[in-house]
């Protein structure tokens, strides 16, 4: 009997112990092949620049191949599946942006879980979103906007890339935050944001800094709140959503590197370690700043907690708005 429970154990070890190699070798991550950076958004876009200033300085730093890879639609979830299905490797991973946890909330054809079916790395960029209205808008201010917007219950029209995306939930936030009662337009991209307003169509709109600033110092459109939680180095004048009547309010676009769910804890800890390192080189904090992004660090388990705090956020404004996922 006691030679069988020794027996067992030893066996058991054993097994352990293979398993410990296995998942050892598959650590050394040999740079025998490309890693491919999957973004579920179309090139030029801001997830898409990020993934680039990234790839570049991690090949570099790993002497690797980087490749990017765009596999637009369903709002990221298309390129969120293809890494959830990969192989636990290193070789496959996924630039993500704020949508990711939007989607969660609003894309029905996302078949995964936003938190657990993902190994978060590092978040390692923020950009800012803007309220942004047509250069004739009587108001000149988020405030202004507010009792406008209160003094005429649903005549003033917000516009937005889609039903459902980023920009169209910051907007939500703003609404049920102040109780204002204001039409929803959505537009089939910015293009189509920008043009409505340029053409007085809408009256205002939540988009991305980078999107509008060309139209904004051109005095074609103007500014009325930035929705960082502090004041965007760019355009340090703006007063933020917060400042503007909304405590609390921060809506920011933010990007970040993922496996998928159990990578092997030293390919994330080299991972994180090269990433940490690059975010801090200063011509990379100059390449996001043309970019019109920030550098910003945060480690695995904050920026878990950060994903996870995002998805209940979206989740509760979809709830609240009676909005259906789409």
């Amino acid at each position: 009997m006691q030679r069988a429970d020794f027996g067992a154990k030893f066996a058991a070890v054993l097994a352990a112990a293979v398993l410990l190699f296995a998942s050892l070798a598959k650590a050394e991550w040999p740079n025998d092949r490309p890693i491919r950076l999957i973004v579920g958004f179309g090139a030029g876009g801001g997830t898409d620049i990020v993934a680039r200033i990234i790839a570049q300085a991690l090949s570099e730093k790993l002497n690797q191949s980087v490749l990017v890879e765009n596999k637009p639609g369903a709002g990221g979830a298309i390129a969120g599946e293809q890494v959830v299905k990969a192989d636990k490797d290193g070789y496959t991973a996924t630039m993500i942006s704020a949508g990711h946890t939007v989607s969660a909330a609003m894309v029905k054809a996302v078949k995964y879980d936003a938190v657990k079916d993902f190994t978060p790395v590092a978040l390692v960029a923020d950009s800012a979103f803007v309220v942004v209205a047509r250069k004739d808008f009587p108001a000149n201010d988020l405030k202004g906007l507010i009792a406008l917007a209160k003094a005429q219950p649903g005549k003033l029209n917000i516009a937005s890339v889609g039903l459902g995306s980023t920009q169209h939930m910051a907007g939500e936030v703003i609404s049920q935050s102040t109780g204002i009662d204001v039409k929803h337009i959505p537009f089939r991209g910015t293009p189509g944001v920008i043009g409505a307003l340029l053409g007085k169509e809408v009256d205002y709109a939540v988009e991305s800094l980078h999107s509008v600033r060309g139209q904004v110092e051109a005095g074609e459109l103007k500014l009325l709140a930035v929705c960082t939680p502090e004041r965007w180095y760019a355009i340090p004048n703006v007063p933020t959503v917060a400042e503007s009547g909304i405590p609390g309010y921060a809506v920011s676009g933010w990007y970040g590197w993922l496996y998928p769910a159990g990578m092997p804890q030293p390919i994330v800890d080299k991972t994180f370690a090269a990433l940490k390192e690059i975010v801090a080189r200063p011509e990379i904090k100059a390449q996001m700043e043309k970019a019109g992004t920030t550098a910003r660090l945060l480690g695995p388990g904050d920026f878990e907690k950060h994903i996870a705090g995002e998805v209940a956020k979206w989740q509760a404004v979809r709830d609240k708005a009676g909005l259906t996922p789409q």
